[in-house]
């Protein structure tokens, strides 16, 4: 208690180490009618509507410590080689990841990967074959990357140029840029291995010799060097820049014809409306539907055409025609592979010369989800064809158009890189370059990346309730259906190629250790102060703790910390739900939320544990074995268990309470005691030449207490 109504606080965590202090707290009732005011004031959107922007970050001219060497694998089309040479001990590597595993050779500390594709005006069957290639060989790269131990401790980087729209640039190398959501998604499965680096297109102009002009070596240098806590970057001229995500202003809404509405003013915008057909791909699916009634009903559009692969067979497809159609809308359904470039350009063909097209609105895709180490080719291929492919050939059938908008539903997962989705981040990172392409030539052009909806509609149909409460866990809860409609007129209103639309909380991005690099715009890292200088950090604690402990008790704090990680993941209060000898499969693990355990195991250890950890550790028993085998290599002796001892003990003063005065001063007085004996302890043995042991335990009370008088100088 502090007062009236009020208490203070104090906490420290496992290993004794304080956590926060507070003198007083106090707390109020807050009505629901100040709840309800606040969700539907003016900051309505400030955490569902957001935009990326490219930050300058400090670029150190000279590093101090430079990585020790790096290697370059493959063909080497930028000059980094001789650009790093005078700054790097560089090794060149023709012949990959494969001869360079092979080689006696240690592996350098960072391994670069150049990556190149083809210019967006080179070709649609060139510019869909370049992503098809260039995914397909990083996905080869980075499968073999996570197969190998000899990686463990290196962090492969790869270098595109022109790959990346920085705060509305155009892009150079669409192929390039989907390699960026393919990676992004291992990042997010296997923290720390992956870098990605974009270099400037006007510094490294790649000619018809081959020759190249690139980057100042200083900032290819700490480029490198800030991949270790800035795994995505950009370098622009003299700047080095990295992405963060920041609050989008609602703009104002606009209509079918692009036209800024307000409700002061809307009955003159139907009066100037232009008429026209918008065309939504995906149409009869769960997120087309809802946009189709919400175009119609809303913003007022007349005329659609709704095209799917199954069209008028589509599940619900007559339904949603008789409702639109009963709205006064004339609507057209027609069955088409929007994947097929000759399919889309007979599709636009095909809008009738009265009601011209005027709006473009792609939502088809699929998902075909699995980590890393379970995609393909082939997996990349067919989540690429109705989502990247499609949207190319709309692009080149609607080129020559007056089109007033081009909108495409991209996905959250290309920017944030959705773990288990490489291969639908791949997709729609294409996407969010084709807008920024469009853009950057004068065309309308706008991706949303969208979080996830409610289950109501669109894919996001297909979640269980499990995933569904990982993702609200994880800070990503769905968006209501009112909430995803709003949004998208605000959203498609807007001036750049890309927003995102995605309801954010982020509480649960504060309690991480460690914040997630393009969140740390919007999300303080956790302020954790030290009790006193040089404090260990969590993992080296909790080895420190397990050095003061019996085997028996080892085992269990491990057990302890193995049940709650996996009660966290699969979303049970507390480590009780978790039995100690069941299969983890049994428990309700699959392959996504086996790689989120493995890093939260790695977070609190300080270890690389395997991807294969549940495989080859199928119980929390076994995987307690594992970490004790890999944490305490030895029986705790020395100094080493000693402080962790010591730990303990802090942990266990801090929680005390001793109001009554001769408890503290029976306390006070052993932990003089103890500090007396190692004083003198430490005098004899440097009389001694530390040669000898000290036998203290024979001496008495007054004994200890003359040392101590001695050792406080009270004699």
């Amino acid at each position: 208690p502090a007062g009236e109504g009020a208490v203070s606080v104090s906490a420290v965590d496992p290993a004794g180490e304080p956590v926060i202090s507070i003198d007083s707290l106090r707390t109020r009732t807050v009505t629901s009618e100040q709840l309800r005011a606040a969700e539907g004031g003016s900051g309505a959107f400030q955490d569902s509507l957001f935009h990326v922007d490219w930050t300058e970050i400090p670029a150190s001219p000279a590093p101090s410590s430079p990585p020790a060497s790096a290697a370059l694998v493959g063909s080497d089309p930028f000059g980094l080689v001789e650009a790093l040479a005078d700054t790097l001990t560089m090794v060149a590597e023709p012949g990959g990841l494969t001869a360079l595993a092979a080689s006696e050779g240690p592996v350098p500390n960072v391994v670069l990967a150049p990556i190149t594709g083809v210019s967006a005006d080179e070709g649609s069957v060139d510019v869909l074959d370049a992503v098809r290639e260039s995914t397909a060989r990083v996905l080869e790269q980075m499968q073999q990357w996570l197969a190998d131990d000899r990686f463990a401790g290196a962090r492969l980087v790869f270098v595109t140029c022109g790959a990346v729209s920085v705060n509305g640039s155009g892009i150079t190398d669409l192929a390039a840029s989907a390699v960026w959501g393919l990676v992004r998604s291992a990042q997010s499965e296997n923290p720390g291995c992956f870098g990605l680096i974009d270099l400037d297109p006007t510094a490294h102009a790649i000619t018809g010799t081959g020759t190249v002009t690139a980057t100042t070596p200083a900032l290819l240098t700490s480029a490198l060097l800030a991949t270790t806590t800035e795994p995505q970057l950009v370098l622009r001229g003299a700047a080095l820049k990295a992405a963060r995500l920041a609050r989008a202003a609602a703009p104002e809404v606009v209509g079918s014809s692009g036209v800024e509405e307000t409700a002061a003013d809307e009955s003159a915008v139907e009066t100037n409306r232009r008429p026209g057909t918008v065309l939504i791909t995906g149409g009869t699916g769960g997120l087309g539907g809802l946009l189709a009634r919400h175009l119609v009903a809303e913003r007022g559009v007349r005329s659609l055409v709704l095209a799917s692969r199954s069209g008028l067979a589509a599940d619900g497809a007559e339904k949603l025609v008789a409702d639109l159609e009963a709205l006064g809308a004339e609507v057209s359904v027609r069955a088409c592979d929007v994947g097929d470039r000759q399919a889309v350009a007979e599709l636009v063909a095909g809008v009738p010369e009265g009601r011209p097209l005027t709006g473009v609105v792609h939502t088809a895709g699929v998902l075909d989800d699995g980590v890393i180490g379970s995609l393909t080719a082939e997996r990349l291929a067919t989540v690429l064809r109705p989502k990247a492919d499609a949207a190319w050939h709309l692009h080149e059938a609607t080129r020559g158009l007056p089109l007033d908008s081009f909108v495409v539903f991209s996905s959250a997962a290309g920017v944030l890189g959705g773990a288990g989705q490489a291969n639908y981040a791949a997709a729609n990172t294409f996407l969010d370059a084709l807008m920024a392409q469009r853009r950057a030539a004068g065309l309308p052009g706008v991706s949303l990346a969208w979080g996830p909806w409610d289950r109501a509609g669109g894919m996001t149909g297909t979640l269980s309730d499990a995933e569904a409460e990982r993702l609200a866990r994880a800070g990503m809860p769905p968006l209501a259906v009112e909430q995803g409609l709003a949004l998208y007129d605000a959203a498609a209103a807007g001036e750049r190629a890309l927003m995102v639309p995605v309801r954010l909380e982020f509480a649960a991005f504060r309690g991480l250790a460690e914040v997630p690099a393009l969140l740390r715009g919007l999300v303080r890292a956790p302020a954790r102060r030290a009790a006193a200088a040089g404090a260990a950090p969590s993992a080296d604690a909790l080895t420190r703790q397990l050095a003061g402990l019996g085997a028996a008790e080892r085992d269990e704090v491990l057990l302890t910390l193995v049940r709650g990680q996996a009660a966290v993941v699969l979303g049970h209060a507390d480590g009780s739900a978790v039995g100690a000898n069941r299969q983890f499969q049994e428990l309700g693990f699959d392959s996504l939320t086996a790689v989120e355990f493995r890093n939260r195991l790695n977070a609190a250890t300080g270890l690389r544990l395997p991807a294969t950890l549940m495989f080859d550790y199928p119980t929390p028993t076994d995987v307690v074995r594992h970490l004790r085998g890999r944490l305490v290599t030895e029986e705790a002796t020395g100094a080493g268990s000693v402080l962790a001892v010591l730990d303990n003990l802090e942990a266990i003063l801090a929680g005390l309470s001793l109001d009554d005065e001769g408890e503290h001063q029976l306390v006070a007085g052993r932990l003089e005691v103890l500090k007396a004996k190692w004083a003198e302890l430490r005098h004899t043995g440097a009389s001694a030449g530390g040669g000898e042991d000290l036998d203290i335990e024979g001496a008495t009370d007054d004994d200890m207490f003359a040392l101590l008088d001695d050792e406080l100088g009270l004699n």
